[in-house]
């Protein structure tokens, strides 16, 4: 198995796995975004959007700029290709361990024709 920088992957896939930072990647996928108008749109105070936006900046997903008064989000640079080739790599194990099963389902399903073919005679 390939081995990959565990940090990185961490990072992402704890910023991943939260709904309210799921959803500002998408907000943030169609358009640019104050941490301000975010609090709004997912119904949350400032403080706890800025920690939100914080975990996504930590792990790359977002980009922040400060003018004047205002953070702007943005979408990062980040591309999720390491997180990509991470989860293709399970995808194809767990592939292969579902083609094995198969043919013992399908070895079985034939023992049980055979012998239910047997035990009418």
């Amino acid at each position: 198995m390939v081995q990959y920088a565990s940090a990185g992957l961490d990072a992402s896939f704890a910023a991943l796995s939260d709904a309210t930072r799921r959803g500002v990647l998408e907000q943030l996928g169609r358009a640019e975004a104050s941490i301000t108008d975010l609090a709004e749109k997912f119904n949350m105070t400032l403080t706890g959007m800025k920690k939100h936006v914080g975990v996504l900046e930590r792990a790359g997903l977002v980009i922040t700029e400060k003018v004047g008064r205002v953070r702007t989000c943005k979408i990062g640079p980040r591309r999720l290709e390491e997180e990509m080739a991470w989860l293709e790599s399970y995808r194809q194990l767990w592939d292969a361990r579902f083609d094995e099963l198969d043919k013992v389902v399908e070895e079985l399903k034939h023992k049980e024709q055979v012998d239910g073919r047997k035990n009418r005679e």
